[in-house]
């Protein structure tokens, strides 16, 4: 069993994939080539914003944010600790000093009631991370960054597709960054990202920065960095785009029917994901909550279900951050999910057999 299947969704799309690799082998502009626009227009066009500026990951497309709204050292930024590293290592690779929020239990994402306490007058940016799939609730965010004059950046790297309260994650703030990552449900064949945005000043910022800063050729007007997207991944990332909203519809019908088959089997012994009645989510992972993870991962591997944990270790515990002085029990509520979190396969292919097949072994792992 796979935990995520790339090999079939690259089967039923292969010719539409060969064709739009041909023409950039027969081209031959491999960087910044006529794919690129056409995948930054047909990106904005989804997630209903202006303008989007595709780049070399998600990772990139955070940094890149972070340096066009003119980050520098002292600032503060407002994120969670409940996160992949990449989000508060752009922060601190920008100069800046992540500051955390603790996230709500439910949904994993930063509790908004906790937000204002922790800004400062060094807060620079407030950077939400819609985790799992399910949007952060963006308006509270939006309307604390708001009062404060403070942007919002979501962090959307795995919530590509999903919706909240009827808008699609990368149109929900005043800047936003999306990771095209493999596993993502929006994945190219290598690294990729993009930053989306309605303020045609910060588009422009951000263009220059993904390009060594550069103006017009060889006419540096600040400092960037070499974060631009390749045209082979712009054209696989075209071919996907024709089956997103069929595989989305997928992940969302599999993960309701894995949390379905839970209730029905284990009750209330494994916490299943928590959707808000105003989101939709792609479940770019389907996460539970079990007691005493590591035996249960040994069961479930013996069982052959592969299984993965996102994150076991809040970025407030990671030892690159030691100097920040969070010790055990500084965000208790983060602390807590990292111990108990687990990730099940969920791709748009999981047959119900499989998915069946997952859930009793993971009932029978934890009842027994």
């Amino acid at each position: 069993m796979d935990f995520i299947d790339l090999k079939s969704q690259q089967a039923r799309i292969k010719p539409q994939l060969d064709a739009r690799m041909a023409k950039v082998l027969s081209h031959g502009a491999y960087i910044m080539g006529p794919e690129i626009e056409e995948l930054e227009a047909r990106l904005a066009a989804y997630a209903n914003v202006k303008y989007c500026i595709s780049c070399s990951s998600g990772t990139d497309a955070l940094l890149i944010a972070l340096m066009a709204i003119g980050v520098k050292p002292g600032d503060e930024i407002l994120t969670t600790p409940f996160t992949f590293m990449a989000t508060g290592e752009m922060i601190a690779l920008a100069g800046a000093k992540p500051t955390f929020v603790d996230i709500d239990a439910r949904t994993y994402n930063m509790d908004p009631a906790q937000l204002e306490a922790r800004i400062t007058p060094r807060t620079r940016a407030i950077v939400p991370v819609s985790l799992y799939g399910q949007c952060a609730d963006m308006d509270a965010i939006n309307a604390i960054g708001r009062r404060h004059g403070i942007p919002v950046i979501e962090d959307a790297a795995q919530s590509f597709g999903a919706t909240y309260k009827g808008r699609r994650s990368c149109g929900l703030s005043d800047l936003a960054c999306t990771s095209f990552f493999p596993s993502k449900p929006l994945g190219a064949y290598g690294d990729g990202g993009a930053c989306f945005t309605n303020d045609e000043t910060l588009a422009k910022l951000m263009r220059e920065v993904r390009n060594h800063g550069q103006e017009r050729r060889y006419y540096h007007v600040r400092l960037g960095l070499n974060g631009r997207l390749d045209t082979l991944q712009a054209a696989i990332l075209l071919a996907k785009m024709d089956i997103l909203d069929d595989e989305i519809a997928a992940r969302e019908r599999l993960g309701a029917r894995y949390s379905k088959l839970f209730r029905e089997k284990s009750g209330e012994k494994i916490r299943t994901p928590h959707i808000e009645a105003h989101n939709t989510s792609p479940y770019a992972q389907y996460t539970v909550e079990v007691a005493e993870r590591e035996a249960v991962q040994a069961k479930l591997q013996r069982a052959g279900v592969p299984t993965a944990v996102h994150y076991p270790v809040p970025l407030t515990l990671q030892p690159v951050f030691r100097e920040l002085g969070h010790g055990p029990g500084s965000f208790p509520v983060a602390e807590s999910a990292a111990q108990r979190v687990l990730s099940l396969p969920m791709h748009p292919y999981l047959s119900e057999k499989d998915q069946e097949l997952v859930v009793d072994s993971v009932v029978k792992a934890v009842q027994g």
